[in-house]
Formats: C-alpha cells, structure tokens, sequence
C-alpha cells in the first residue's frame, strides 16, 4: 500500500521544497519524456479557473505524444474539483488551494480513502493595480485593511483611498475599488487564509467569476486593485511588491525562494486506489507533468516550475517510483 501524504503550504515549506528554481531554470534532474506504449483513452478535467490554461498547455503537450487520447477541460474554480472527483465525472481535479478536511472526509466516506495531489506547480498571487499606478508596495497588513471587513492584520482602519498608503497629489483623494474572485475559487480562499489573515471580504469587493475577468476590472479602473495568479497579467496592470516580515518589499518572482508572502503550490488531485496501480493513462500524464517537457509548460503558463525533489516525493506517492 502506497504512503499518501497531505500537503500543504507556508512559505518556509515551499523554500524548503523547492529549493530557489526559478521560471527560467527548469530542474536540469528532472528527465525528458519519452512516450510509452499503449497509452490512449479519454480524460476529464474539473477545478481551478487558475490551472485552466496550464492544463490546456499538459494537455496539448501530452496529446503530442499520444494523438488518440482526448482531454475535457472545465474551469469553474476550485471548488468545483472535489465533488466531481467523488462523483467520478472528472479524473483530474485540478486546484489552486489544497482541499479542505471536510472536502477529503466526504471523499473517503465514498471511496475508503483520501485523494492524493500531484503539485506541478507553483503559483505567486499577484496584487494587481492599473499600470498609471505608482504604488510601489503594500504590507500584507495595508492588502488586508483594503479588501476585508474584519482587519484581522491588525490594521487600525479600513483603507479606502490611494492617500492612505502614501500616494500624494491626485492620487491622494482617489477611492481604492477592489476586485476579487467568488468564493468557489481556490484563489478566493487561499487569498482570505493568507492576505486576509482569515477575516472576511468587504462587501464592496467586486466579485469576478475568473482570473481574467479581474485583470480586465482593474486595467480599465484607474483606481483599481486585484488580486489573481500571477501569470494572468497583461500590460495593462502591474503586480506590486508585497513587504515581508523582516520589512522588505518582495515581487512575485521572489517566490520560489519562499520570501514572497502570496505564494502556494498548484495542485492537481486524483483518486487514486492505494491498492491498485495507476493505469497508463493516468500513469504518464503525472510522468509528463514531471518531465522537462511538463515544467517547461508550467513556465509557458506563467508559473514557476517545480524541482526534482517535488516531483520524486510525488512520484513515489502515486506509485511511480
């Protein structure tokens, strides 16, 4: 019987496991993938709106090598990953958080055991404002006192206007209009645990169905700030840097290190009978995903790639090693 393990996430972890990989320096121990034999069949993907286009580039890539397989890919949040795994209408159930207790109890109420997650990826959430914004860096506090109602951060009062974080002249006097994800979003609840310190939104939080719809909000609002994974940003807006606890201002590309506060693995979760081997198909799509081929997709994709390290313990938990 294989030795599931339950990931998850804080920045000390993610340094320690991935070590500094960065976007552009793929894991050299990670092997090229070489096709298997026999490998076709249909595959169905449910979950994260985040993972939609990285798991589109897996798809296409793994499709390369086997034509004959098919791959559905359905992105309405995270949230949506875990009843479809259990009702057995999707394979993969890709998510930007790592399921809830209560999500892996009902999964093992079905099935007699947990669900296991491939982590091909790593994500930095950014905090997006309008391009012709100066802001140059936000506590976790200050993000915090902008998009909760609860200011668990600690902060005084809610921050309102663009003054209130130092910016002068005509920015002094103009409102902050935030944009978000709802609350099916792996993003949504993994931006509430960690920028919200746990609180609640703000009712005034303008909640948007995908990663991109909250790109659009804030490039077409001056005033604007959002938050979604990195990777979605155009050139219309512009991550700022998020101060760390020791009071330095880190980007999103300080994530791989662990130093940038916003940052988590990308999982992608399966059912997975720990007493049966993985089938081929499901088999070497998790190998793709762990191969030069898969994280080169996952920098494509605008993610940081995950080291061999990530990929070896995963390997063995699926029964692959």
């Amino acid at each position: 019987m294989r030795n599931f393990r339950s990931f998850t996430l804080t920045a000390s972890a993610l340094a320690l496991s991935v070590g500094m990989a960065h976007a552009q320096n793929i894991d050299p121990n990670l092997p090229e993938y070489e096709a298997a034999s026999g490998v076709s069949g249909n595959l169905t993907s449910i979950g994260s709106d985040t993972l939609n286009n990285l798991m589109t580039l897996w798809s296409e890539g793994f499709r390369s090598f086997y034509p004959n397989v098919a791959v559905q890919i359905q992105g309405a949040g995270s949230g949506t990953a875990p009843p479809a795994l259990i009702e057995g209408t999707a394979q993969f159930g890709p998510m930007s958080r790592a399921m809830r207790g209560s999500e892996i109890e009902e999964f093992e109420a079905r099935y007699g055991y947990p669900p296991i997650p491939l982590r091909g990826a790593i994500d930095a959430l950014g905090v997006f404002v309008h391009r012709d914004n100066p802001i140059e860096c936000l506590s976790l506090q200050e993000v915090d006192a902008i998009f909760s109602s609860t200011r668990a951060g600690g902060a005084d009062a809610a921050i309102t206007t663009w003054g209130q974080v130092g910016l002068e002249g005509e920015w002094a006097d103009r409102s902050i209009a935030m944009y978000g994800r709802n609350s099916a979003s792996g993003t949504y609840g993994y931006f509430k645990e960690v920028a919200l310190f746990g609180g609640d939104y703000a009712a005034e939080v303008r909640e948007q169905p995908g990663s991109s719809t909250v790109i659009q909000g804030v490039a077409a609002d001056i005033g604007g700030i959002g938050y979604s994974g990195v990777g979605y940003g155009t050139a219309d807006v512009r991550a700022i840097n998020i101060r760390g606890e020791d009071g330095t201002c880190y980007g999103p590309d300080d994530a791989p290190s662990g130093m940038y506060p916003i940052a988590r693995f990308l999982y992608v979760y399966m059912n997975v009978d720990p007493n049966a081997e993985l089938e081929p198909l499901r088999a070497e799509f998790v190998r793709y995903v762990y191969s030069q081929q898969g994280q080169a997709d996952v920098v494509r994709a605008g993610f940081f790639p995950v080291t061999a390290r990530v990929a070896d313990m995963d390997l063995e938990a699926f029964g692959l090693k």
